[in-house]
């Protein structure tokens, strides 16, 4: 091969080098380092959200599996409600009795229906359910359901002077709302001439 051969030789070589060279540029060390820590920080961040997401997963859980431990008993203490109501009803239903009234042994039976309900208020109360105190209070509809008005020249219009049926609350949740006869003012009869 001639000088010349073997000049032109080495310039196509240099300028194919040129070209594969700009096809497929080089990165520097430092640019690959870069994509490295842009991954490791994504999946930092991936891990770092799954990890909370758990976190939230797990309270919510807790607090439901809380509220299942409280109120679990709700439906059942809802309907347990309808014994106190049965037995207020029965003792009412003795006392005005005609031919009870006469029986000397009524009072022992009143007393006997009297130790039921205390126990059962009793249990009632350390699971959490008391009655909701509502004479002579504000009218509340979030505690309170009003089943009639009566006019009522001595107390404030919204005041409750009648509880129909007793509310129960358990734990901060109403169980049931008190019925209750709620007052309204007067009105005055204009005079007919």
């Amino acid at each position: 091969m001639t000088k010349s051969e073997k000049k032109d030789l080495e310039k196509n070589h240099s300028q194919d080098r040129d070209l594969n060279e700009k096809e497929t540029p080089k990165t520097p060390d430092s640019e690959k380092e870069e994509s490295a820590e842009d991954k490791l920080k994504k999946t930092q961040e991936k891990l770092l959200r799954s990890m909370a997401e758990m976190e939230n997963q797990r309270r919510r859980f807790e607090k439901e599996k809380e509220e299942a431990f409280e109120f679990g008993g709700f439906n059942f203490a809802k309907e347990s409600l309808s014994l106190l109501d049965n037995i207020d009803r029965a003792i009412s239903s003795f006392k005005n009795d005609e031919k009870l009234k006469n029986n000397k042994d009524l009072n022992k039976i009143i007393d006997g229906i009297d130790i039921v309900k205390k126990d059962l208020i009793s249990i009632f109360k350390k699971n959490g359910i008391e009655a909701i105190e509502c004479i002579n209070k504000k009218f509340d509809p979030n505690f309170h359901q009003a089943m009639l008005e009566i006019e009522n020249s001595t107390k404030e219009p919204g005041i409750i002077i009648q509880e129909v049926q007793k509310g129960y609350m358990m734990k901060n949740r109403l169980l049931r709302p008190s019925l209750v006869g709620v007052a309204k003012k007067t009105l005055e009869k204009a005079d007919k001439k």
